[in-house]
């Protein structure tokens, strides 16, 4: 058995692919039926953000069935195993702890992750795919996380992907305090947009999303004015700056709503941020002239800064996270050597109480005690010992002197222990 972490993140495939093997929140509950369902998987958690797509799982086998899985959903990325990673068991400790800490965020230290990842172990126990390892796993990640955050400064400052794109804007394009900014969604990053943007003094703030009412909602605690989706044609020449991110699977603006937008405009530029995965931006947009086109993969260099000032900070909180991920470790090493006599205990108090049951019917019905208690020892004691029995004539056909081995230590020893104890108790009395 073994901890399993395989994916894609902004380090290893590109936006075009990442928005292939994106899950909605909505269609998370099946995929995680459909992983549990796979042969030698036994826990499962899907974590999937704007940056990376993630598999973490318990299972007994290398992870072939889950690549695969993943290679084909949720729109057949055919293409995605020369871009996936695949750590295993320490390594996967570490790896989800880092995420957690965001220290494998594309903005350095970012505390949106930390409430993705719990989330997606949310997600997992409601749909029941999270066992024991996994649970525990997930629960020392955020103690590990909220411990670097306190004795670090990893998260001093805290920079999200929203708060990169307004100040990309503020440095390449027109004056916020001059610009009509249109935001399209109503989620987490268009929160964080807003809230920066009005930090900025932005001069006029329209909020567009397929449900009217969280849009007004957005709208009223930051000073905007609120826009059905289906409205956006109509205004979207007044917006010089237009941020998106909604969880569409399907681009929300195409190029000839942009076209139209800047005809109206007598083409004043127009710069577009697309901090959606998939994207809410057609990528032909990008071929129009007077408009400025940026992806979530465009902010790496925005962030640079960001990353050089946390760099001393995530030396810390790595140093922090190795010495949880050995605690961790500790832990899971034990409990696997103890698995296999946890299956022992289970084979033999189902067999006593199987027998004991039987044995118990038969008194009932009459049978004389002496020939119930026959039947009682003769028959567990052929239920305890036929699996080891068959193991060991197996083994013996089959030349595998290890396990003979095993057995004979382990009987020797047991028959010495029993001495011990019996000549003990012939000492007390």
């Amino acid at each position: 058995m073994s901890l399993l972490v395989l994916g894609i993140n902004h380090q290893t495939a590109p936006v075009s692919l990442r928005e292939r093997v994106a899950f909605s929140a909505d269609a998370v509950p099946a995929a995680l039926e459909a992983l549990r369902a796979l042969p030698q998987v036994q826990e499962v958690a899907l974590l999937s953000t704007c940056n990376r797509t993630e598999l973490y799982a318990v299972t007994e086998d290398d992870g072939r069935a889950l690549s695969d899985w993943l290679a084909m959903h949720p729109s057949g990325a055919g293409d995605l195993h020369a871009y996936l990673y695949r750590h295993r068991d320490a390594d996967a400790v570490r790896h989800l702890f880092r995420v957690a800490t965001g220290l494998d965020s594309l903005v350095l230290g970012e505390p949106q992750i930390l409430g993705q990842v719990k989330d997606a172990w949310s997600s997992a126990r409601a749909a029941g795919s999270l066992g024991g390892q996994l649970d525990r796993m997930f629960q020392h990640a955020f103690s590990t996380a909220k411990r670097a955050r306190t004795d670090t400064r990893i998260g001093a400052n805290p920079v999200s992907v929203a708060s990169a794109a307004v100040r990309l804007a503020q440095e390449s394009f027109a004056r916020i305090e001059d610009s009509s900014v249109l935001l399209i969604g109503a989620g987490e990053t268009i929160e964080l947009a807003a809230r920066h943007l009005v930090q900025a003094r932005v001069k006029r703030l329209l909020i567009a999303n397929r449900t009217l009412v969280h849009a007004q909602e957005l709208a009223s605690r930051h000073g905007g004015v609120a826009l059905p989706l289906s409205e956006v044609d109509r205004h979207l020449d007044e917006a010089d700056i237009v941020l998106s991110a909604t969880a569409s699977h399907e681009p929300v603006l195409h190029k000839p709503q942009v076209a139209a937008a800047l005809a109206a405009r007598k083409h004043r530029p127009m710069l577009l941020l697309d901090l959606a995965v998939p994207r809410d931006i057609a990528s032909n947009v990008a071929e129009l002239d007077d408009v400025f086109l940026y992806t979530v993969d465009d902010l790496e260099r925005a962030i640079e800064d960001n990353r050089h000032s946390r760099r001393t900070a995530a030396i810390e909180a790595e140093a922090i996270i190795e010495l949880q991920v050995a605690r961790f470790m500790e832990h899971f090493v034990a409990s696997t050597r103890t698995a296999p006599l946890k299956r022992l205990r289970k084979h033999g108090e189902a067999a006593r109480t199987e027998v004991l049951a039987r044995a118990r019917q038969q008194l009932a019905a009459g049978e004389a005690p002496e020939e119930v208690l026959s039947f009682l020892a003769h028959t567990l004691t052929n239920r305890l010992l036929h699996a080891p029995t068959v193991a060991l004539r197996d083994a013996a056909l089959s030349g595998d002197a290890d396990l003979a081995r095993a057995a004979d230590k382990l009987f020797a020893e047991s028959e010495e222990r029993v001495k011990r104890s019996e000549a003990r108790e012939e000492g007390e009395t």
